[in-house]
């Protein structure tokens, strides 16, 4: 009786929603509706910056996944590492795990052999063979000879360069900031000199007015003491200061959870720091500086805590740090401000520099315009020449159209010949008419026949006689031929 009763049930409700099927859809109140959860997202990576990163950290992560390599990693001095101590366990790691960083590897490899393709494409050497295996040789953080299998001298290589090129990073930054800000008080000063007196002063004042409107803040806690995280875990966590807990915050803020404070974790937490100093929408507040600003803090506590020099932070390191002197009383921290990028003498050198490099690119600029004043040159010469060519290539298409093209004809009624031709044949019928013993009429002089055939054309055309055989009719132009 239940079975049925509950199989009627499912009938009706089956029937009522194929009844709303076809209903008119009822707008629902979406303040009462609860929205589906949202899985949290992963945190992003952090980037070291390095155009290998991801191959380092996915080769880090596959490491990690063994636990007899995790546990000789955390338990390895960094000046171990650095020798290569570690990259011998490498032999000791599961097959498994082998396995999936020769794949990591020989991916890496076709990414780097498809980047020196690309470069060569854009270089215009798309008919040159490429010699990968040369090429290769730049990538000193893999061992390009065996692309095939991750061994031993791959995880040294790649623990060496890293660390090396991490540490030139840093330096690199700061190199960079100081030309930057070289270069703006160099553009500065190069301004003035553009200005008249009462300009230069305006503008001198409302400098100094922006300095002092920079400085205007409030106190800056140094980086990683008590006083600075017990602000974070105040504004960003929400929490009571009297409950600070070194260990709740540093769970709270290793944001991938690996149980390390890494270089990006610990610049998140100055942030609330910055924002004292900087405003993006202040004209006196400069971003780029505020990112130096950030990288400084970072250094900082790095060389406090990191007692390793792994360019990590442990949860122990991170305890031992809350127990000391300057955690809990340090000294006041100095900004930027206070603490010029640059000496006089570097910024001397550095106009120096720029001067040069002004004259290096004059020189160039004037070479480059005798160049161009040459080619145009050329460029005249050739078209001139082009154009005498079609000149004389059109010259010669209207001599060889002259000669193609058949003489005019001269048009004779009925057929009346030319009377030269006339006299001629009366000639000849005077000649047979006289009887053989009778001798020929002498015939006239040599100079008069030879003025009669050296008359002068005009004399013929006045006579109305043909002037050429070519003003003959074509009939009798043969037989004009024929008597001469």
């Amino acid at each position: 009786m239940c079975w049925s009763r509950a199989l009627l049930s499912c009938w009706t409700l089956l029937l009522v929603q194929l009844l709303c099927l076809e209903a008119v859809p009822i707008s629902m109140d979406k303040t009462k509706v609860k929205e589906p959860e949202k899985t949290p997202e992963e945190p992003p990576a952090s980037d070291t910056g390095l155009h290998y990163d991801r191959y380092l950290r996915e080769v880090i992560d596959f490491l990690e996944k063994d636990q007899h390599f995790r546990e000789k990693l955390h338990n390895t001095d960094m000046e171990d590492i650095k020798q290569g101590k570690l990259a011998k366990e490498l032999d000791f790691v599961s097959h498994h795990v082998r396995t999936k960083l020769d794949e990591l590897k020989r991916q890496e490899v076709n990414r780097l052999r498809t980047l020196i393709k690309a470069k060569q494409d854009l270089e215009g050497g798309n008919d040159i063979a490429v010699d990968h295996q040369a090429l290769l040789k730049q990538f000193e953080y893999l061992n390009h000879m065996n692309p095939h299998t991750f061994e031993v001298d791959d995880l040294d290589r790649l623990i060496k360069s890293a660390t090396k090129d991490l540490e030139n990073y840093d330096k690199e930054r700061h190199d960079e900031f100081k030309r930057y800000e070289m270069m703006k008080e160099h553009d500065r000063r190069e301004h003035l000199k553009t200005l008249d007196e009462d300009e230069r002063k305006k503008e001198e004042e409302h400098y100094e007015e922006m300095k002092k409107k920079h400085a205007d803040h409030p106190k800056v806690n140094h980086p990683g003491s008590q006083n600075q995280l017990k602000e974070v875990w105040e504004e960003a966590d929400g929490l009571d200061p009297e409950d600070f807990d070194p260990k709740t915050f540093f769970n709270l803020h290793d944001t991938n959870g690996d149980g390390f404070f890494d270089e990006q974790e610990l610049e998140a937490l100055f942030t609330k720091e910055l924002e004292k100093i900087y405003d993006p929408t202040n004209e006196e507040d400069d971003m780029v500086e505020m990112e130096e600003e950030r990288l400084r803090m970072r250094e900082h506590v790095m060389n406090e805590v990191d007692s390793n020099k792994d360019r990590l932070v442990s949860l122990d390191e991170f305890l031992v740090a809350t127990k000391k002197k300057e955690f809990l009383e340090p000294d006041s921290w100095e900004t930027l401000e206070q603490n010029q990028a640059y000496t006089d003498e570097e910024m001397r050198e550095f106009e120096e520099h720029l001067a040069q490099q002004e004259q290096d690119l004059s020189l160039k600029a004037f070479d480059l315009q005798k160049q161009r004043d040459e080619l145009e040159r050329q460029q005249e010469q050739l078209n001139a020449q082009k154009i005498e060519l079609q000149q004389a290539v059109e010259h010669m298409e209207r001599l060889k159209s002259q000669k193609v093209e058949p003489p005019p004809e001269v048009h004779v009624e009925g057929n009346a010949l030319p009377e030269i031709h006339a006299f001629d044949n009366q000639q000849h019928h005077e000649q047979e008419a006289q009887p053989q013993g009778h001798e020929p009429a002498p015939h006239a002089p040599q100079d008069t026949l030879q003025e009669h055939h050296e008359q002068p054309v005009e004399v013929l055309a006045q006579q109305g006689l043909p002037q050429t055989h070519q003003d003959l009719p074509p009939g009798h132009q043969e037989a004009a031929q024929g008597q001469h």
